[in-house]
């Protein structure tokens, strides 16, 4: 059964896939204007925008599923399995707590991603991070942000190689997660960068300067305060992924096969004394 490829959890349509696009583009939008406006107003923690952002990356998210649901891409069973690995993954958090880059959320995602989709994998990672900061505490302005940058994880490991397995595939995922982990915690580092630093220090947000200057400026500001956190996140997803992904990927492609994401849903009905032997098909 190893050269058997699991279906896909969440079935992505045309629809679909633009929405996500959509919500992707416009989150890139969000997290780089430092980048790209000329001025901004210091001292405001993005509290007046990130409010809108999440307003507008939940309408995509329940976008997504209720376009998946109409067309047959999400059925009760992957909407259940969703819960369970959220929930899991919700709950594996605080385990790290963040503390030295130590996060415990990611390697999960990774590798569920990998086995379910890229659909599944952008559900996954946004909904893992909602539900674990209702249980943390950790709502505020940031949550939105940390929602799409998890959800990207997920999607691009669900985007990775299908055929290559073994070692390889461990491998691959290993390498993903370093990978993953910088780009996390850099793009994190972006959006609330102008209102971290002093201005004047080589570190700061420049109003008025050009691309390069600000982010060659950014560049230094992420390695002198992120730099060591990303690296523990990075640690911590290969150790992870080489130490439990055989076992893992196991699981979830066992998962997957039992729950037949692409069989056609049918039921019979009891045979009835007027008509024997009736059988109902959904």
């Amino acid at each position: 059964m190893s050269g058997v490829q699991p279906a896909r959890a969440v079935r992505l349509s045309l629809r679909s896939a633009v929405v996500l696009a959509v919500a992707t583009v416009a989150g890139l939008a969000m997290f780089a204007w430092p980048l790209f406006v000329s001025a901004v107003p210091h001292g405001q923690a993005h509290v007046s925008d990130a409010p809108l952002f999440f307003v507008l990356i939940m309408p995509c998210l329940v976008g997504v599923v209720v376009a998946e649901l109409s067309e047959g891409g999400l059925d009760s069973k992957a909407l259940a399995m969703l819960g369970v690995l959220a929930a899991i993954n919700a709950a594996l958090r605080p385990l790290g707590a963040g503390t030295a880059g130590i996060e415990t959320v990611f390697f999960l995602l990774i590798l569920s991603g990998r086995v379910f989709g890229a659909g599944f994998g952008f559900l996954l990672g946004s909904i893992s991070l909602f539900a674990s900061a209702l249980l943390t505490g950790g709502v505020g302005p940031w949550l939105p942000f940390q929602m799409l940058a998890a959800a990207w994880v997920g999607l691009g490991a669900g985007l990775l190689p299908r055929r290559v397995r073994g070692w390889r595939e461990i491998a691959m995922l290993s390498g993903y997660g370093v990978v993953s982990a910088y780009f996390y915690g850099t793009i994190m580092n972006l959006w609330f960068w102008p209102f971290t630093t002093g201005v004047g220090t080589q570190l700061s947000y420049l109003p008025g300067a050009g691309l390069g200057t600000n982010l060659h400026r950014f560049l230094l500001y992420d390695v002198a305060t992120s730099l060591g956190w990303d690296t523990g996140r990075a640690v911590t997803n290969v150790v992870a992924i080489c130490v439990l992904g055989t076992a893992v990927l196991a699981t979830l492609r066992r998962a997957s096969r039992k729950a037949a994401f692409d069989a056609p849903a049918t039921f019979h009905a009891p045979a009835t004394v007027d008509e024997p032997g009736l059988a109902f098909r959904a």
